[in-house]
């Protein structure tokens, strides 16, 4: 699934290439890709300009001239291919980022009044555009559940402390990637973020130091600012605005290096399961929980 940079990466794509175009027509596939009114489109998208694209966690706003906005998540395969006077795709890596479109993974195109065209591709159908009253925007369920923005400036030390204390009794990667304690972290940057923070992900989060609370927060904003200044984590079949492909996974000190040797220690990186998702981890820079290991022992811990 693409995480925030990378949604953050299409956002900053997007808000160089189609501001100020104007939208002439809409095709779509499915009414479960595209659910919206005939008459919606008519009167409140075709004709529009767009004002402006935005980001919410991992959903994008494209904010039209009607007051409406388009209301657009990726899950698990989508992706935004825009084909004009220069190329850009980002989203799930497969080929149709690079490939002929429209392709059989296409579901909805916006065409501009310039020729250009907004492709949205998504091969397994769990993505969606929605156009929506803007004003109505913030009263999305999700966008009333979905926690603070991680690299906004209001997201304090003191404000990720007071989020993160509501999970007290679960693991620490459990509590990070709950998109109503914190908006947009996903599996690769809460094991990275935990890496450079040296906390184990199956620490509890109540037992978790005050300053190694202070290391996770300045290690969150400075693996998504990375992330997003490399492209994002997409490591095959990603072209941004300026023609270059993400390579954040270059950079990974942990995810995706099972078996190799830890950059910081030179012990071997092990995978693990935590909270339901494969993790990477250390198991020197990040020493497991001592009730743990005392599990462990015992056996009922494997």
């Amino acid at each position: 699934m693409p995480e925030l940079p990378e949604v953050e990466t299409v956002r900053r794509g997007l808000h160089r290439l189609i501001i100020g175009k104007t939208i002439v027509s809409i095709t779509h596939d499915t009414p479960k890709s595209f659910p919206n009114a005939p008459d919606d489109v008519r009167l409140f998208l075709v004709g529009s300009k767009v004002v402006d694209v935005s980001r919410r966690a991992k959903v994008l706003l494209i904010d039209l001239s009607t007051e409406y906005t388009l209301v657009i998540h990726l899950k698990m395969t989508g992706q935004l291919v825009y084909r004009g006077e220069r190329t850009f795709g980002a989203g799930h890596p497969n080929d149709s980022l690079v490939g002929e479109l429209p392709d059989r993974s296409t579901r909805v195109v916006l065409s501009f009044a310039d020729g250009s065209k907004l492709f949205f591709n998504d091969q397994r159908k769990f993505g969606w555009i929605r156009l929506l009253p803007t004003v109505e925007v913030p009263n999305i369920d999700f966008m009333k559940r979905v926690g603070p923005e991680p690299l906004s400036d209001l997201f304090t030390t003191e404000v990720f402390k007071q989020r993160i204390a509501r999970r007290k009794n679960t693991t620490i990667k459990a509590a990070i990637l709950d998109q109503t304690v914190l908006a947009g972290i996903g599996n690769i940057y809460a094991d990275e973020s935990l890496f450079d923070a040296r906390i184990h992900p199956e620490t509890r989060v109540k037992d978790v130091a005050d300053r190694q609370l202070d290391a996770l927060h300045h290690a969150i904003k400075e693996v998504l600012a990375l992330s997003i200044a490399q492209g994002g984590s997409t490591d095959r079949n990603y072209v941004d605005a300026e023609g270059k492909r993400g390579s954040y996974l270059t950079f990974a000190k942990v995810f995706r290096r099972t078996g190799k040797a830890c950059l910081v220690c030179g012990s071997e990186i092990e995978k693990i399961r935590v909270a339901g998702r494969g993790t990477h981890v250390c198991p020197v820079c990040q020493p497991r929980p001592v009730d743990i290991d005392q599990k462990s022992e015992q056996g009922t811990v494997k």
